[in-house]
């Protein structure tokens, strides 16, 4: 049974209970990312009135919220606010879910590799609880990592609701983060490819793909419903010449270094924070209150940022204002999510790529204004590669960034760039939970051993020379046999030579002393249907060895029914032992030569 799982569950995942979980589960995560939508806009209007600073909206963002009434505001509370919603979001945090801390995608990513795929019932809740609490202060911090959280803590519960199996839960998990990000970004198919490819720095569940582009396209259906289908960004039509091809691909790799230095300086700033010796709540106090100080002098640097991603595609920003917000943006980030303030990294990136998409496109604009074109196309190809470099995603950004601007002709410079970015960047990301690899996670590490077990066959391993009993053999011959060669089992004969059965310590063990010598071997040989033949997986052969507590099995030919050799468990491990230090010597020669 165990070799048949990668196939059962390639099956699982096309099968109706599959599908039909994927749509109940995109009807909850496309409601989730619509009350988070609305608790988000409640926060910000309250929280950021009282410091009288109301951010850009972006045209494809409905306006839920009227409070009804002004807010008297001062603006030197920008200062404050920013403080007390990482207090209060710290305290509800580390008082009720302490792993809702940070990144939410990144502890999706974690709940996947090491956790079974399990999230606590609460963190959902408390997520979008002390998200909005912070973003709506101010914290400069995005809606992907709560929405991930959200949705894949709604898929955790349901599979574990419904008692559905270790892998199965793993499979939702991912289509519940696919969900909440294809619904709340509007971008259903860059959502499906993000919550595939977010797991692995080079590699893709492709497994969890069918249930979540169901899950996503339901989930956005839900949220566009409400809220709208107009993309989140309105950008004028862009068309671009072959000539500006080498414009893109410097773009690209300036990303990519700007990404390293934005993942450095993330990295540093937790580092820092987590060596603080204080109570953990109060860290992200003193994240906003940093974040507080940058906002006075700069409120572009504030939450999620988007209003101000349009404001600068229409070009209404300045080359000094793109390139100190830029800045600005990256170190407010860091203060925000590094202190331990519940968020996400996403709108982060985009903001900042976008910018620095604004930055390059000013100065091409200068250096040859006609063949550059306008700036806001490099604006919109900014935020795509920059986020693909900074979180190792160059397919699920090139994808999101188009859906949520709508503009599908900026694909071929968006790719180019992505790609660029994405191998200049090198192995670092902002989401430190990724691996490398499917084989290096510890989630597929039973079904890369499975594969392989059931991958070589017993002919490669068996050895010829075995030791037997005939059926005419007296069992004290079989113990004397077993003790010399430290047996616990022994095939058995008939006089034509063909296989018959096993004998085991276990049955001599059965035998009164009195009687052993003169007791035969037919009598106590069982089990004839213990053996594999050459052509059984090593997977096989182990499963039987399990099921019947025996190291040893007869190989045997299916034909004839002769004995051809034996396996055991020894002779696995030894051939592993061999070929891992096989492989050990080989890498170490191609180090040494290439040093």
């Amino acid at each position: 049974m165990a070799a048949e799982q990668p196939k059962y569950y390639f099956r699982w995942v096309l099968s109706k209970k599959a599908i039909l979980l994927a749509v109940i589960l995109g009807v909850l995560a496309g409601l989730g990312s619509l009350v988070f939508f609305v608790m988000l806009q409640l926060s910000t209007k309250i929280l950021l009135g009282f410091a009288g600073y109301s951010p850009p909206i972006p045209p494809g963002e409905k306006e839920f919220v009227d409070l009804g009434f002004e807010i008297p505001g001062c603006r030197y509370l920008i200062i404050i606010i920013p403080a007390l919603g990482g207090l209060v979001s710290g305290i509800i945090t580390y008082k009720w879910a302490p792993e809702a801390e940070g990144d939410g995608t990144d502890a999706v990513i974690e709940a996947f590799h090491w956790k079974r795929g399990i999230i606590r019932g609460r963190i959902p809740v408390i997520k979008a609880v002390t998200a909005s609490i912070l973003i709506g202060s101010g914290g400069s911090s995005g809606r992907e990592g709560p929405i991930s959280q959200i949705g894949g803590g709604v898929a955790s519960i349901l599979a574990m609701k419904l008692g559905l199996s270790e892998r199965e839960r793993e499979i939702l998990v991912v289509s519940g983060m696919a969900a909440g990000i294809g619904s709340i970004f509007k971008s259903p198919f860059g959502g499906s490819i993000f919550g595939i490819e977010v797991l692995y720095k080079r590699d893709y569940e492709v497994q969890a793909l069918v249930p979540a582009v169901i899950s996503t396209f339901v989930a956005y259906i839900v949220f566009g419903s409400i809220v709208g289908w107009r993309p989140i960004f309105s950008v004028p039509e862009y068309s671009f010449s072959p000539y500006q091809l080498p414009l893109f691909a410097t773009l690209g790799i300036i990303a990519g270094l700007v990404a390293r230095f934005y993942i450095w300086s993330y990295g540093s700033i937790n580092k820092a924070f987590n060596r603080v010796n204080i109570p953990r709540y109060l860290k992200p106090a003193i994240g906003g209150l940093l974040v507080g100080l940058i906002g006075f002098w700069l409120p572009q640097a504030l939450e999620t940022g988007y209003g101000w991603i349009e404001i600068a595609i229409l070009g209404k920003l300045t080359l000094e204002i793109l390139i100190i917000v830029m800045i600005a943006k990256i170190f407010a980030t860091a203060f925000s999510v590094g202190s331990g303030g519940p968020g996400g990294l996403f709108a982060p990136s985009v903001v900042v790529g976008g910018f620095l998409g604004g930055v390059v496109g000013s100065i091409f604009r200068i250096m040859a204004p006609e063949l550059a074109g306008d700036v806001g196309v490099y604006i919109i190809v900014g935020m795509g590669c920059f986020f693909a470099a900074a979180a190792n995603v160059p397919l699920a950004s090139i994808i999101m960034v188009a859906e949520m601007t709508g503009d599908y002709n900026i694909l071929p410079p968006a790719f180019l760039a992505s790609i660029l970015a994405y191998l200049v960047s090198g192995e670092r990301s902002i989401y430190e939970k990724q691996v490398e690899e499917q084989f290096r996670s510890p989630f597929h590490e039973r079904e890369i051993v499975t594969g392989l077990l059931s991958y070589l066959k017993v002919k490669r391993i068996a050895v010829p020379d075995t030791h037997v009993v005939s059926v005419n053999d007296s069992v004290i011959k079989a113990e004397e046999i077993m003790r010399k060669h430290e047996r616990l089992a022994l095939p058995v004969l008939d006089e034509d030579g063909k296989y018959v059965g096993i004998i085991t310590a276990m049955d001599i063990m059965a035998v009164p002393p009195e009687k052993i010598r003169e007791t035969k071997v037919k009598d106590f040989v069982r089990c004839k249907f213990i053996f594999v033949t050459p052509e059984c997986s090593l997977l096989d052969a182990l499963y039987k060895m399990l099921r019947f507590e025996i190291p040893e099995l007869p190989v045997i030919d299916r034909e004839t029914k002769s004995l051809v050799g034996e396996i055991s468990l020894r002779d696995i491990l030894k051939y592993f032992h061999y070929r891992a230090e096989e492989y050990f010597r080989e890498l170490k020669m191609k180090i040494s030569t290439s040093g």
